[in-house]
């Protein structure tokens, strides 16, 4: 596939709104590393500090969630299920603890690259369907957390032109106990790479 020619780096002052707002404006925006992997978003979830009592950060700052505290446009990498990584961008304001999951990418360059990340996946759609997927793929680990997304030094969020659909897809979150029933899950309508429709 062809590697991303025109592309924005999305700036602070985007991330620093709410995350109900931030999340399904991030869809069609695309996650891009500087070894060349790129996938667009194509699925997230909101999560919303002290009004969320799904979010890491609802009962307060620890050394676990202190970057979802911190300024907005951060990355913030948690472990989970004793076995797999997932990537958040923090969104303000500053010291809300507010964070939007990416659930699932549609990979568009560095395809080599994911699948010797992700050797048993048998075809594109399976690279980044799901959060431990596409961590896996575009090779995110704790090394990650706190990453600053405007700066870009490893990866960076970029607007190539494709605009966020206009009506999403809008559902509860996936896999939760606590706070189930919040709708604050959009994706792509037509994508084939959404972890579960």
């Amino acid at each position: 596939m062809a590697a991303i020619k025109k592309h924005k780096k999305l700036p602070r002052s985007f991330y620093n709104r709410d995350p109900l707002i931030v999340a399904p404006e991030l869809l069609n925006k695309v996650l891009r590393c500087h070894d060349g992997r790129a996938g667009r978003i194509v699925e997230v979830e909101a999560y919303r500090g002290a009004d969320d009592p799904a979010a890491h950060s609802y009962r307060g700052k620890t050394p676990r969630t202190e970057v979802m505290f911190g300024r907005p446009g951060h990355m913030y990498v948690y472990f989970t299920y004793g076995m797999h990584w997932c990537a958040n961008t923090v969104c303000g304001p500053q010291g809300a603890g507010n964070a939007v999951l990416i659930r699932a990418l549609q990979p568009i360059a560095g395809l080599d690259l994911m699948y010797a990340a992700r050797p048993l996946a048998r075809n594109d759609r399976q690279l980044c369907n799901g959060p431990a997927c596409l961590t896996q793929a575009m090779s995110i680990s704790k090394l990650q957390n706190g990453l600053d997304l405007v700066l870009g030094d490893t990866c960076t969020l970029v607007d190539d032109g494709v605009p966020p659909p206009e009506q999403p897809v809008r559902t509860t979150r996936i896999g939760l106990t606590k706070a189930a029933d919040y709708p604050w899950r959009w994706y792509v309508d037509e994508s084939a790479y959404v972890s579960k429709k």
